[in-house]
């Protein structure tokens, strides 16, 4: 990372139980280098929501900033739309299946 930049993802929210506090799920898909399968990684961070408006299923846009916490070194920036509970269950049961195989 270099500096003076600030880091960007978009994931969907998976977890919203704490306060100020949401689980972002980032999936991210690269090519293998010699076999050029497409392969899926799920990585999930730890965001701050300030507001607290942020639902299940949202797909958010989250920067890396200063320190929050122990593990919370992300901040919702934005929400990009709006989602339904279902689709992050759904999600993250995919994720969670692709840990298994």
């Amino acid at each position: 990372m270099s500096r003076g930049k600030f880091q960007s993802r978009v994931g969907t929210v998976i977890s919203d139980k704490m306060d100020k506090t949401v689980i972002v799920d980032v999936i991210q898909i690269k090519k293998h280098k010699r076999y050029q399968k497409s392969i899926k990684r799920n990585t999930k961070f730890i965001a701050h929501d300030e507001s607290g408006q942020c639902k299940l299923g949202d797909k958010v846009l989250i920067l890396e900033g200063r320190p929050y916490s122990k593990t919370k070194r992300w901040k919702v920036s934005k929400i990009l739309e709006q989602g339904s509970p279902l689709e992050a269950e759904l999600q993250s049961a995919d994720s969670l299946e692709g840990v298994a195989e």
